[in-house]
């Protein structure tokens, strides 16, 4: 794989938009969050407002599940909403004529084809007309309760282990971590039922959590993703399904849509 970025052009990269970028900040440092509003337009506009108002400082992560997920929110429930909505309908699905797609050659267990769309692991069922995005290590969803319209942003997870993909379209999805998981994944396991926090001590407080568009410029990481419609992707994809290192003596020759990397990168002009 290093071989082939190394080969990579300008043109193979995009930069991330600041609108549709998340700062969330921990006493650790900082996950960068890329959003996917073709996806979710409405949640995403809600937790846009929430984190320009300030919704999410001083809140915590307050579950950390085991080979599952890293949740934050406010642990009362008792913060204002001030603009954002109370309550959003599900965005589980979208149209497929309304999101491109990158379908990848190989099989898979829950969609009837998986892909890429807008640089984000997706799905897509030709006989409904509908794609979704889908639940790898890093995706970030909108928690909910029994009701699929209960979720409004107020309550944020990130998938921190083996994919469940049972969660596919079961849960709005908003995005994906593109820098910092480590902090999320390397957080204390929950102790409580589902991985809660037994005690609010155990409580990891979020810092605060801002849109890139919010903050100076000065104040921003210039990241760039590379993108999934060019050549270069593919032949990334064809290099991990069919490993050549000396240490792979029988390569799969397929590949799981969840193990596909995404890489993101310091734009080069910003001395990373």
């Amino acid at each position: 794989m290093a071989s082939v970025l190394a080969a990579s052009g300008p043109s193979d990269w995009r930069p991330l938009d600041p609108r549709d970028t998340l700062y969330l900040e921990l006493a650790s440092g900082r996950v960068v969050i890329e959003l996917a509003p073709h996806f979710a337009p409405h949640h995403i506009q809600n937790v846009r407002t929430l984190a320009h108002d300030g919704y999410f400082d001083g809140t915590a992560i307050v579950r950390v599940q085991d080979n599952f997920v890293a949740q934050w929110s406010d642990p009362n429930g008792s913060r204002p909403l001030r603009g954002a909505a109370h309550a959003l309908a599900a965005e589980f699905m979208v149209a497929s004529q309304d999101v491109p797609f990158v379908p990848l050659p190989d099989p898979d267990t829950y969609a009837p084809v998986v892909g890429f769309s807008d640089d984000f692991p997706a799905a897509r069922d030709p006989k409904t007309g509908r794609a979704w995005l889908v639940h790898c290590y890093g995706m970030v969803g909108v928690g909910r309760g029994d009701d699929v319209d209960s979720g409004n942003g107020t309550e944020l997870y990130a998938v921190i282990g083996h994919a469940p993909r049972q969660l596919d379209r079961n849960v709005t999805l908003i995005g994906r971590v593109v820098q910092g998981m480590e902090l999320l994944a390397a957080l204390p396991r929950g102790t409580g039922a589902l991985g809660y926090y037994a005690k609010p001590e155990q409580r990891v407080p979020v810092k605060s959590m801002r849109v890139a568009a919010d903050m100076p410029a000065s104040e921003r990481l210039q990241l760039e993703a590379l993108r999934t419609d060019t050549q270069t992707f593919t032949d990334l994809i064809e290099a991990r399904r069919n490993r050549r290192d000396e240490w792979y003596k029988v390569p799969a020759g397929r590949i799981d849509v969840c193990n596909v990397p995404l890489p993101v990168r310091v734009h080069p002009a910003a001395g990373g």
